[in-house]
C-alpha cells in the first residue's frame, strides 16, 4: 500500500471503533485561499478543537481517519453528486460557495467551476473515502462488526440552517437505516445519563459518510455525533467576529463534554459487542 498523502491522518487501532474526522481541517491550498473573501471567513465553520475532545479515543483501540484540508476547498462528508442531504432546507455543497451564515466565501467570479471541483474531489475527497472503505474493510474482517462514528461540531445557533437552539448532543442514523437500533440505544442512554441534551434524527441525521457506509445488514454500523459548540466551549449569541473565534482549546472547559464523550464510545464498543454475539432470525 502507499504511504497516505501528509494531509489524510489515518491512525490504527485494534477495536472494532472508526471515529472520522471529516472536519476539523483549517488547512486552504494558496492558490485557494487567495479567491477568497477571506482566509479567516474561509476556515470559521470548522468543527472547531473535536480532534481534541476526541483524544482519548485512540486509547479506547479507536482507528482515527481525519484530513486536515478544510471542508471550504472540499467537504467530504457531502454528496460529490450535488444532491441535496437534507431537500429543502439550506446547506452547503460539496466545494462550499457560502459559509453557514450565507455569507459569501469566494471573491466575485472566483467560485470554483465543474473541472475544479472534480479536481478538488480526485484529491481529497476521493482518498478520504478511500481510507474509511480500507479501514471498515481491514476491521470488519478482524471482528465481523465495526461502528464508523463520525465525529462533528456546529455553533449552537445558526437561524440559516435550523430554528431555535440546537441540543447539545445531536446524533445521526438516516433515520435508523445507518445503524442497529441497540447500538443507538445505547448512545442515547450515555447521553441522557449526562447533563447535556440530546435529540436524534432531529435536524441532523447523518451526513454522506453516515449515510454511504452504513449498512447494519452486513455489520457496519455508521452513526453521526454532531455537538452544538456550548458544550464544550463559550459561544457569542450571534455570529462570531474575527479575531474573537474560535476560543483557545481550553481542556477544563471541555472536560465535562469529553468525560461524557468517553463514556459514549465505550457505549458504542460494548453495544457492538452484543449485537455480535445476538444470533439473527
Amino acid at each position: 500500500m502507499s504511504a497516505a498523502p501528509a494531509w489524510l491522518s489515518v491512525r490504527r487501532g485494534d477495536a472494532p471503533l472508526i471515529v472520522s474526522l471529516p472536519h476539523t481541517g483549517t488547512d486552504i491550498p494558496a492558490d485557494i485561499e487567495a479567491r477568497l473573501v477571506s482566509p479567516w471567513l474561509g476556515r470559521r465553520d470548522a468543527d472547531w478543537w473535536v480532534d481534541r475532545l476526541y483524544g482519548f479515543a485512540a486509547g479506547l483501540g479507536a482507528t482515527i481517519v481525519r484530513t486536515a484540508i478544510s471542508r471550504t476547498v472540499i467537504d467530504v462528508n457531502r454528496d460529490p453528486t450535488g444532491a441535496s442531504l437534507y431537500p429543502g432546507a439550506a446547506t452547503t455543497e460539496l466545494c462550499p460557495t457560502t459559509d453557514f451564515d450565507g455569507a459569501p466565501l469566494c471573491r466575485p467570479g472566483e467560485a470554483p467551476g465543474a473541472d475544479e471541483i472534480a479536481d478538488r474531489r480526485q484529491l481529497w475527497f476521493d482518498p478520504y473515502h478511500r481510507a474509511l472503505d480500507a479501514e471498515i474493510a481491514r476491521l470488519a474482517a478482524r471482528h465481523g462488526s465495526v461502528a464508523l462514528y463520525d465525529a462533528h461540531s456546529i455553533r449552537s445557533r445558526i437561524p440559516r440552517l435550523f430554528d431555535g437552539e440546537l441540543p447539545h448532543f445531536n446524533i445521526g442514523t438516516n433515520d435508523g437505516a445507518s445503524c442497529d437500533a441497540a447500538l443507538v440505544a445505547a448512545v442515547e442512554r450515555a447521553c441522557d445519563a449526562s447533563p447535556f441534551s440530546r435529540v436524534t434524527n432531529g435536524r441532523f441525521k447523518g451526513g454522506y459518510i453516515t449515510r454511504r457506509c452504513g449498512a447494519p445488514g452486513q455489520g457496519v454500523h455508521a452513526i453521526q455525533m454532531e455537538l452544538a459548540c456550548r458544550g464544550y466551549m463559550d459561544e457569542p449569541d450571534g455570529p462570531p467576529a474575527e479575531g474573537a473565534w474560535p476560543p483557545p482549546w481550553d481542556p477544563g472547559r471541555a472536560a465535562p463534554m469529553t468525560g461524557c464523550l468517553s463514556t459514549v464510545l465505550r457505549a458504542c464498543l460494548t453495544a457492538l459487542a452484543q449485537i455480535k454475539d445476538t444470533p439473527r432470525r
